[in-house]
């Protein structure tokens, strides 16, 4: 005899909707499992004679929710083989976003048999007083929503928001829905406390403790999902709960990994060509890199109940918006420096606290950058010289001073001295509108190109270059300086 299961369901809730069949299956068979105890009918299996064996315990020891279904599955073939016939009963109906019954009917070792029961869709109709069918609603899985709504505008009802996590999942799904999209949560259909919340996008998780009877229904989307982006978002929660290396990481240790993405993500900008598209997959990759570091600490931070990924964009969202008030309100700005001066302001507004020049300067940061900062916090105190010539001449002085220091011996105040110089060129560029990094860089991927040209004509006239003196490397040099300007003017 091939073991049989039959699949009967609990309802929305109320256990007064349950079927009269479902009633006197649990009545009829002995050995009784349910998929979980939360639920208000499930004292009707509970409490039978002989009572009933949860999977509960499954949720709270398997890495996924798909092998939470795939161990219950196991676990009722095997009672089924036992004891030839067990009773199976699941939340809502069993033909309804129940993925241990798709599992079961495409097993090959038993016989399957479900009974109808009323789902929660039926009480959502109520309550929403819809027609389904004529509004063509679409029924979407709150775990999936990221995928299965992917191009989807709605209308849509979305079940198994079962936490609040979940409902700032779906609400990450979108990267530019708007905040006053209307979004209505249905929480405990048919029961005593039944609640019918109309709310908007941007609360979808703040209005309500969701729960398994939680559910919502979307009338219309004005932007489809973004499903690459909240594939990513999960990965770093996956590979955060399952990997070895990801789950001993904290915000200190990754650290040294942040600074290195963002080096290599400079680079792959410093190699970006026109004409050539490879050079920009290259940078996709590293911005990949540096987004899964931000994605990582929100990750971390997301665990520790602390703030998610939603909290980090919403709040950069919010402070480009109120920084940008000559494009988000009716500030008129005409030039480039007016901008960055209302930047500065609204800063100062927002962080009253800061009250001395340097205040907000970041000490950490690399030292050219560090230096164009201090230079335009003193600048806006006047301390500053009117035009790049003066800061030009700065450079000759501090370079006479060098010559002194070397010519005393003194390696104190000659690296002193050095470190005026290269703090006089910063105030060059920064008054010619020139970022020193960026030069700076340019300067040593020019240098290097050239020396490499130096080390390959070497080659081509069978020279040894590290056995040549300063004068024949020096014809090389030039000689490559040519060929450069002329590949750069042709």
């Amino acid at each position: 005899m091939t073991p049989r299961i039959v699949v009967v369901g609990l309802g929305p809730g109320d256990p007064e909707l349950i079927t009269t069949e479902t009633l006197n299956e649990i009545a009829r068979i002995p050995h009784r499992f349910i998929r979980t105890t939360q639920h208000p009918s499930a004292s009707l299996v509970l409490d039978a004679l002989g009572g009933a064996s949860a999977f509960d315990h499954h949720y709270d020891n398997a890495a996924s929710f798909e092998d939470v279904y795939a161990l219950i599955v196991d676990d009722l073939v095997s009672a089924a083989t036992q004891h030839d016939e067990v009773l199976y009963a699941v939340p809502g109906s069993p033909l309804v976003l129940e993925r241990t019954v798709q599992l079961l009917r495409a097993r090959t070792d038993v016989v399957v048999r479900v009974c109808s029961a009323l789902s929660f869709l039926d009480e959502a109709w109520r309550a929403l007083e819809i027609d389904p069918v004529e509004h063509h609603v679409q029924l979407i899985d709150g775990h999936q929503f990221a995928t299965a709504a992917a191009g989807k505008h709605g209308p849509l009802l979305i079940a198994h928001v079962h936490a609040n996590w979940v409902l700032s999942n779906v609400k990450l799904s979108i990267d530019d829905a708007a905040d006053d999209v209307p979004v209505v949560l249905l929480h405990h259909l048919g029961l005593m406390d039944e609640q019918i919340i109309e709310t908007t996008w941007s609360n979808i998780d703040k209005v309500i403790e969701a729960d398994h009877l939680t559910c919502m229904y979307v009338p219309h989307l004005t932007t489809c999902v973004g499903e690459e982006l909240v594939r990513f978002h999960q990965l770093a929660r996956t590979l955060r709960e399952q990997c070895p290396w990801d789950k001993e990481q904290t915000h200190h240790s990754l650290v040294r990994y942040l600074i290195e993405e963002t080096y290599e993500t400079v680079d792959a900008i410093s190699a970006l060509r026109a004409d050539d598209p490879l050079t920009d997959d290259a940078f996709i990759e590293e911005l990949g890199d540096l987004l899964y570091q931000i994605e990582f600490h929100a990750t971390i931070a997301e665990q520790e109940g602390r703030f998610t990924m939603g909290d980090v964009a919403r709040t950069v969202h919010d402070k480009l918006v109120s920084r940008h008030p000559h494009v988000f309100g009716d500030v008129v700005v005409s030039l480039v420096g007016e901008v960055l001066s209302n930047w500065e302001d609204i800063k100062n507004a927002e962080k009253p606290e800061r009250v001395e020049i340097f205040d907000g300067v970041i000490e950490g940061s690399p030292a050219l950058v560090f230096a164009v900062k201090v230079q335009q916090r003193a600048a806006r105190f006047g301390l500053d010289w009117p035009d790049a010539l003066g800061a030009l001449n700065k450079i000759v002085e501090e370079a006479q001073e060098i010559r002194e220091a070397i010519s005393q011996s003194d390696p104190e105040a000659t690296m002193a001295e050095v470190g005026d110089l290269l703090f006089a060129l910063v105030n060059v560029a920064r008054h010619l509108d020139v970022d020193p990094e960026s030069a700076l860089r340019g300067a040593i991927h020019k240098f290097r190109s050239r020396v490499l040209g130096v080390q390959e004509l070497s080659k081509k006239r069978g020279l040894d270059m590290a056995k040549l003196d300063l004068a024949a490397l020096d014809e090389l040099w030039e000689s490559v300086k040519v060929q450069s300007f002329t590949s750069v003017v042709t």
